[in-house]
């Protein structure tokens, strides 16, 4: 009888510490519905549209899988690749596109990001965030010049941004 209670004691210690342990085996995020990241697409394409630019505007989620792709019907044929192109990078490197253009010259330590495939680091894409987490990003292409892309993208966040608040 003594060596039952030590066991029954026992097998509770290692019951109570073996579930935090499978616990910390997942991971949990959040991420855009496809619906708010169709919002977030529209608001940024129709302000583009309201400058008188004809765009591509790319949503993806947190790891850069695209959720969305709009494209005006006389945006250039380059614009949804690489507004995809934008959006992604800006995902996977957890910044702007912009700010990732200023860190990455020629001569500079980070200049060998323009050389991975399917980088785009020109302006124009922006990335996503609630609570502060990554939920997605953001990639416009189309306007002329990347500042003009980066105002659309974040006229489109900025449409969603009470929706993002969870």
């Amino acid at each position: 009888m003594n060596f039952r209670r030590p066991s029954i004691a026992t097998a509770l210690l290692i019951a109570s510490i073996c579930q935090p342990r499978a616990e910390e085996g997942l991971v949990a995020y959040k991420s855009l519905t496809p619906e708010l990241a169709l919002d977030l697409a529209r608001a940024a394409l129709s302000s583009c549209r309201a400058r008188g630019y004809q765009v591509a505007v790319a949503v993806v989620d947190r790891f850069g899988v695209t959720q969305v792709m709009l494209r005006n019907r006389f945006a250039g044929p380059h614009t949804p690749l690489t507004a995809s192109g934008k959006a992604w990078t800006a995902a996977s490197f957890k910044t702007s596109t912009t700010e990732l253009n200023a860190t990455s010259q020629p001569g500079m330590m980070q200049a060998g990001i323009r050389n991975l495939p399917g980088a785009v680091i020109i302006g124009g894409g922006l990335i996503v965030e609630a609570g502060g987490s990554l939920v997605g990003a953001v990639g416009v292409s189309g306007a002329p010049g990347g500042d003009a892309d980066e105002a659309c993208a974040r006229a489109g966040i900025d449409a969603i941004r009470d929706k993002l608040e969870f």
